[in-house]
């Protein structure tokens, strides 16, 4: 695996999604007394990104938001999620990404964070983390008092007392950023990410990105799982331990 191929995935993802956006997107909603919203541009770059998968790798499995599970029983699979961020995709923000994971036996060994309204690709795979072909590093920041803390949405949290100790004792607190904000704590511009309701597609890409740059990520409870749908993502080991331990409080 190599980082042409990366690249080769974000060219047709971003191919398929501009031509949606050209025609003029609508977006049909997945979830029944809710709104979990779903457009071409999604079906659409999945396809793409499968297709590129199929030719070059066969014998790989695929699991995507969009179209389940393909050869689900593989040691090599590659997890998609086409348009993380698919509200802002609508809403005409620029913080949708596309998300390309690669596990091998169970683990994350590479990971792409494709930002195409910013024109930022974040590559982690090999034990370091490129944007845009140059590596990049998390802050370090080791303690809550300094952190910049994000979460896509406080009101997404079944019970927001863990997440409000974070934030009161965090420096300060910015919403909405979706995968964006996972690759700005590999760029060193945010510190910590604390997620509820995760599902392997939203988290898959995240994890060799976060590492590579020298962060942590992992649930509330374990840096080296991810199941559960809870999620943690830090610049250092110290600041994820304090985060979960008020977490856990």
């Amino acid at each position: 695996m190599d980082r042409a191929f990366f690249a080769q995935l974000s060219s047709v993802a971003r191919a398929a999604i501009a031509a949606e956006i050209a025609a003029g997107l609508s977006a049909d909603n997945k979830e029944a007394g809710g709104y979990d919203p779903v457009t071409e541009a999604d079906r659409a770059a999945e396809r793409a990104l499968r297709g590129a998968i199929e030719a070059a790798y066969p014998e790989h499995g695929i699991w995507g938001e969009e179209y389940g599970a393909t050869r689900a029983g593989a040691a090599v699979r590659w997890s998609l999620d086409p348009v993380d961020g698919t509200r802002a995709l609508v809403c005409g923000l620029p913080s949708w990404a596309v998300l390309v994971g690669l596990i091998v036996a169970g683990d994350h060994v590479a990971g792409m964070i494709d930002l195409p309204a910013l024109d930022e690709t974040l590559l982690g795979m090999d034990g370091m983390t490129e944007r845009n072909g140059v590596a990049v590093r998390t802050s370090g920041c080791a303690t809550l008092a300094e952190a910049r803390l994000s979460t896509t949405d406080p009101h997404l949290f079944a019970d927001p007392a863990p997440f409000d100790r974070v934030r009161r004792a965090a420096r300060l607190t910015r919403y909405g950023l979706d995968a964006l904000a996972y690759a700005r704590i590999a760029t060193g511009d945010l510190d910590l990410v604390i997620e509820s309701g995760l599902k392997c597609h939203d988290y898959d890409a995240l994890v060799a990105v976060v590492r590579g740059a020298g962060g942590t990520i992992g649930n509330w409870r374990n840096i080296d799982n991810m199941n559960g749908g809870d999620g943690v993502a830090a610049a250092s080991r110290a600041l994820y331990d304090e985060a979960v331990g008020l977490l856990a409080e």
